[in-house]
């Protein structure tokens, strides 16, 4: 399952900034979105991933402005974002700034009036009479027929397009497992003699590790909804991340999130899904093995449902109130060699407590650097609890205080509910 690529060295420190430009500002363009990057350059971003910013097709739209993910034209931006012009220019300063550009690709499925449909009907997956299928009950695009080698080529030439045409540094595959994995291969085998890209997919299959760098993480998202509900308790939570330590390879790059474009539109905010543990779990999703993804105004925070269809603005206020909260962990993330991703030489350590039921805690370890983590995930407020774990030992920084503690095995603490502490050495 080891795959046969190798990843680009910045992904393992890497995190991730979901776009989705069309609701970011009032204008929903490249060059209003350019104003927002200082700021998300001071709060540690590193890679900038945009929703698709192809043309969306018009018939059986969903919505006044339709789905990004409705495509109907691989090779073009899409002009309610502006010109492949304007893109450039974001894409070069962006670069300039020191940020990794990934583009979203939708390789499964179409819009009804893709520019392939007319003049390459076999390029799909067509009934006995000829027309065109949607796949499950996606109304607005139609199924890719994957064994059609016209199609391959085809959407590989467009994805060599992007990298050509605008340098970008990486893609991000919109449900990849729908597409096999045989195509991704020849992809990577394609463009990586172009340039060294970081490779995400939308799949949690472990089999496709052995062309994707990355992964998503919807099990552990779920569970921690679960979890808020009280539908699981602490030891399912633990299953979860048990099963990604060993069921997937040593350098497969995990991403950990919890929110993201179909989340927050289709089932809510992470403060409606995860309520008061938002932020105990968001720790949790930048610290434990992989990389973190934010979304869209989460920094803010954003605490609405966006409209997926429709014009929906964030609304920006002018201070964010987790700018703070979210350049501490992005920082930690990126500059700690115990928070490298995908790297077998960091080891991580279930660390025990008087509190097991309430709390989890963790140690990451890479050589002589450590971090330990430890969050109240329950409503206990002053809760007492001791360490229990010869794995901890020494003088740590608190990275949220910057004080310093010396912590061991029979350390004890008195945590608020729902509160967080993350130590470094």
């Amino acid at each position: 399952m080891q795959s046969e690529f190798l990843s680009p060295g910045w992904v393992h420190s890497t995190n991730i900034y979901e776009v989705n430009l069309r609701q970011y500002t009032a204008e929903g363009t490249f060059k209003a979105f350019a104003n927002f990057l200082p700021g998300l350059k001071n709060i540690g971003v590193q890679t900038l991933w945009f929703m698709p910013v192809h043309p969306i097709g018009k018939v059986k739209r969903i919505g006044t402005l339709g789905s990004y993910y409705s495509i109907s034209d691989h090779k073009a931006v899409n002009p309610e974002f502006g010109t492949l012009e304007d893109f450039k220019d974001l894409i070069n300063l962006a670069h300039s700034m020191g940020f990794r550009i990934m583009m979203d690709w939708v390789a499964n499925h179409t819009s009804w009036d893709h520019v392939w449909t007319g003049g390459h009907p076999e390029f799909y997956v067509r009934d006995s009479h000829g027309n065109f299928q949607s796949p499950y009950d996606w109304q607005d695009v139609i199924q890719i027929d994957h064994s059609s080698d016209g199609e391959q080529e085809a959407m590989m030439d467009a994805m060599q397009f992007w990298v050509e045409e605008c340098a970008i540094d990486g893609f991000r595959c919109d449900m990849a497992h729908l597409t096999p994995l045989s195509f991704w291969r020849k992809a990577r085998q394609r463009l990586d003699q172009i340039k060294s890209l970081f490779w995400l997919g939308e799949t949690e299959e472990p089999s496709y590790h052995e062309v994707f760098d990355a992964s998503y993480t919807w099990e552990l998202l779920h569970t921690m909804e679960a979890y808020w509900r009280g539908e699981k308790n602490m030891s399912g939570l633990e299953s979860v991340l048990i099963k990604y330590l060993t069921l997937f390879p040593a350098t497969a790059i995990r991403l950990l999130f919890t929110s993201n474009h179909d989340e927050n539109s289709h089932s809510g905010s992470e403060y409606e899904r995860l309520g008061d543990a938002a932020l105990p779990f968001a720790v949790l999703c930048a610290t434990f093995a992989g990389i973190p993804l934010v979304y869209s105004g989460q920094e803010l925070p954003l605490k609405k449902r966006l409209d997926f269809f429709n014009k929906d603005a964030i609304g920006w206020t002018g201070k964010n109130l987790l700018d703070d909260f979210y350049k501490i962990l992005l920082g930690l993330h990126a500059g700690h060699p115990a928070m490298r991703g995908g790297d077998p030489s960091v080891q991580i350590f279930r660390i025990k407590t008087t509190q097991d039921e309430n709390i989890l805690s963790y140690l990451r370890k890479n050589g002589e650097s450590e971090v330990l983590v430890i969050l109240n995930l329950s409503a206990k407020d002053n809760l007492h609890f001791e360490l229990r774990s010869e794995n901890v030992s020494g003088r740590f920084q608190n990275v949220f205080s910057g004080g310093f503690d010396d912590l061991d095995d029979s350390s004890s603490f008195n945590m608020k509910s729902w509160s967080y502490l993350v130590y470094q050495k």
